[in-house]
């Protein structure tokens, strides 16, 4: 999924610059990585959170319109949230090439209802919600889904497991365990005195 921001350079940096920025609804940013120099941007935080609040979060490849200069192709490296606000307050980008393989970490997906849990009174055991992928930008996978509706007890999935179409590759170890379902946990009765 690709996302268009607007931008626009600022030439001054520090704290009191950083809270006028807000206070005129924009925060500060950085655009690093790439054969340029990094540059401080200035960017509206409600599109920052509609791209991180999407589907694909912080995987969305970003098409940066900055000072309206040719778009530049983005991932929205961190953020940084005000801890009781909840508002935005920083954001880090950085610039990808279209055709080298880059590193993401993708979220995992359940859908089904094991047969385990129903037939055997297992319970589904979700060890590891993410994975991560090395692939072109544009093949960035939103998220795994995973169908555990074949798991009986004791069955899992592994990483190795996980059919990636040709487009992505894991990086996660091939041995990773990522669902599984196991039997239930019966708590020890206390010994009669």
């Amino acid at each position: 999924m690709a996302a268009v921001l607007e931008a626009v350079r600022r030439d001054t940096v520090g704290k009191n610059e950083a809270n006028r920025l807000r206070m005129q609804g924009r925060i500060p940013a950085v655009i690093y990585g790439g054969e340029s120099k990094s540059e401080s941007l200035a960017v509206d935080p409600k599109q920052v959170l509609k791209i991180i609040r999407s589907h694909s979060g912080a995987n969305t490849l970003i098409a940066l319109h900055l000072d309206g200069a040719a778009d530049t192709r983005v991932l929205l490296k961190s953020y940084q949230v005000h801890p009781l606000s909840q508002e935005l307050l920083h954001a880090d980008f950085y610039r990808v090439a279209m055709d080298k393989l880059i590193r993401v970490t993708v979220p995992v997906h359940l859908v089904g209802e094991a047969r385990g849990v129903k037939a055997q009174g297992g319970v589904v055991d979700f060890v590891h919600r993410e994975l991560v992928v090395e692939c072109l930008p544009a093949d960035i996978p939103e998220h795994l889904t995973l169908d555990v509706t074949n798991l009986m007890l004791h069955d899992s999935i592994r990483v190795r497991d996980v059919s990636t179409g040709g487009k992505w590759k894991a990086l996660s170890e091939a041995d990773m365990l990522i669902v599984h379902v196991v039997a239930p946990r019966v708590a020890a009765e206390p010994a009669a005195a």
